[in-house]
């Protein structure tokens, strides 16, 4: 170990041991003990790039150059990092016009979990949700009392349209048509997740697209539409 190794560490043993002795003053020579350690950690990175250039021996012009560049990749994580929610806004909404229906924001509310959707060009609310995780396209209406598949998105979710019973009366855009009970073991809209869910799966050509009906719905905390979105409470 070279000599300025040592001499740094005793300097940050001795301010260790300052911080340690003035904890309850708060102070040390004059200077909030928050403030002092910060000083502390500045002077010895200080030290040690200053102790890295000099021994580099490279030129000044290049070290510049080279530190300049660190300086920029650290300012833009930095700034990342405080702009996180924004980005995370600009993303959702550049997936919410390419995918259509995904959430348009994920967040909390009082600790819960919480879901934003832009309302679709067709002017309904639409959702990309999981059953059985299986990724379904659908409607949500709260004028719908169930959550209904239709036969093709009951397929991928992994359930057989061909072996159900068509027995349950069920009201769409098309009129008054048949429907088949069944139950999902999972539900799954951004963050919110219900297990154990009663579904209809509506019967082959029925229905033209997937509704998330109030059985699901009715299960939130509450919702509410703000202009062109909806947010889902969990």
């Amino acid at each position: 170990m070279n000599r300025l190794f040592w001499i740094v560490m005793a300097a940050i043993g001795l301010a260790l041991v300052l911080l340690m002795l003035n904890n309850s003053a708060g102070q040390t020579f004059g200077i909030a003990n928050d403030d002092f350690a910060q000083l502390v950690w500045v002077g010895t990175l200080a030290a040690v790039i200053g102790a890295f250039v000099l021994r580099s021996g490279r030129p000044l012009g290049t070290l510049a150059k080279q530190f300049g560049g660190w300086i920029l990749i650290v300012l833009a994580l930095v700034a990342g990092y405080q702009y996180r929610y924004e980005l995370q806004d600009f993303a959702s909404r550049v997936s919410a016009g390419l995918v259509p229906g995904s959430p348009l924001a994920l967040g909390q509310d009082d600790g819960r979990a919480t879901v934003t959707l832009q309302k679709a060009l067709n002017g309904h609310f639409e959702a990309r949700i999981l059953i059985n995780n299986a990724p379904v396209r659908v409607v949500v209406d709260t004028g719908a009392s169930s959550t209904v598949l239709t036969a093709a998105d009951a397929q991928a979710a992994g359930f057989d349209p061909a072996g159900l019973r068509y027995t349950v009366p069920v009201s769409t855009a098309n009129g008054v048509t048949q429907a088949a009970g069944a139950r999902a073991s999972q539900i799954a809209i951004g963050s919110i997740v219900r297990n154990d869910m009663q579904i209809l799966i509506a019967a082959p050509g029925a229905l033209g697209q997937s509704l998330l009906g109030m059985n699901f719905i009715s299960t939130l905390s509450g919702f509410d539409v703000r202009g062109d979105r909806m947010i889902l409470r969990d």
